[in-house]
């Protein structure tokens, strides 16, 4: 049984089905699955919690949220991550161009960190337009978004991408031959099960809106910190400024957690202000 575990990526085709010769990967039936998951728990949340914001209006955020992330996942990638940035920043329609010599080939590259980054701007304009409260709805997706992305990191598991650094446990995966932690499900487990968990029981004690936003900020970035020491650096990047310890994912992370610090901060002393001045 530990065999075929540990062989499981020579057992199993990351390509689900084939669609008049567009081949779909499991990976992107997964992100599917991510986004239905994310979507039913934030209406479920929604109605149970007796929130003030109408179906209608949760189900066009959604839309703007989900362009945000793609356009923010695909652009945080090209920064951060990518070694032909400049070729991109020159030729910004290759962006999102799934054809190579004439073959469809999907858009690989996505940045978490980028996803927020889009997801915190969409988020941002359409509070702006419709007039709904940006922290509440941070709220609702702090809630949300956990439970999906245990189907993200899943995806990138089963489309052998992501591996975990070399080791010896039992549980390993080979890949190419090489014994790797499965880190994107140690991932999968800390960053989205772990989170949503704490998020969710912890919501009916929160002090202020946007408390469960913010906590998922810092909660994802502590576990994703920790979850890099499992995880193989980028190829293309390996590890940063001469050190054998500090990855890209561990420096944005940190960079994330310090903004998500202050900003818990800034929102407790304001509203800590707010209520002491209505009291008067």
């Amino acid at each position: 049984m530990i065999e075929l575990w540990q062989n499981i990526y020579s057992q199993f085709n990351p390509v689900a089905f084939d669609l008049a010769g567009i081949k779909v990967h499991w990976y992107g039936i997964m992100y599917a699955f991510a986004l239905i998951t994310a979507i039913l728990m934030a209406h479920y949340i929604v109605k149970k919690d007796k929130i003030g914001l109408e179906a209608d209006v949760l189900d066009n955020y959604i839309w703007w949220a989900e362009i945000g992330v793609i356009l923010g996942a695909r652009l945080g990638y090209i920064l951060f991550y990518d070694t032909h940035t400049s070729y991109y920043l020159m030729h910004p329609w290759q962006i999102f161009n799934p054809f190579m010599d004439g073959t469809f080939v999907g858009i690989s590259g996505m940045s978490y960190h980028g996803a927020l980054a889009g997801f915190i701007i969409a988020t941002f304009l359409f509070c702006k337009k419709y007039k709904v409260s940006f922290w509440l709805i941070s709220d609702i997706a702090g809630i949300a978004v956990p439970l999906g992305y245990i189907f993200g990191r899943i995806g990138n598991f089963v489309n052998q991408e992501l591996v975990g650094r070399a080791t010896d446990v039992s549980w390993g995966i080979y890949v190419n031959g090489i014994l790797r932690h499965p880190s994107q499900l140690y991932e999968a487990f800390l960053e989205g099960f772990v989170i949503f968990v704490l998020i969710y029981a912890y919501r009916k004690y929160k002090r202020f809106d946007g408390e469960l936003g913010i906590l998922y900020v810092i909660l994802y970035s502590l576990m994703r910190i920790f979850a890099e020491t499992y995880r193989q650096p980028d190829v293309q990047l390996g590890f940063l400024a001469g050190t054998s310890w500090l990855t890209m994912g561990i420096l944005v992370s940190s960079c994330f957690i310090s903004v998500g610090i202050a900003l818990y901060f800034y929102r407790y002393n304001a509203t800590k202000n707010l209520k002491t001045t209505s009291n008067r």
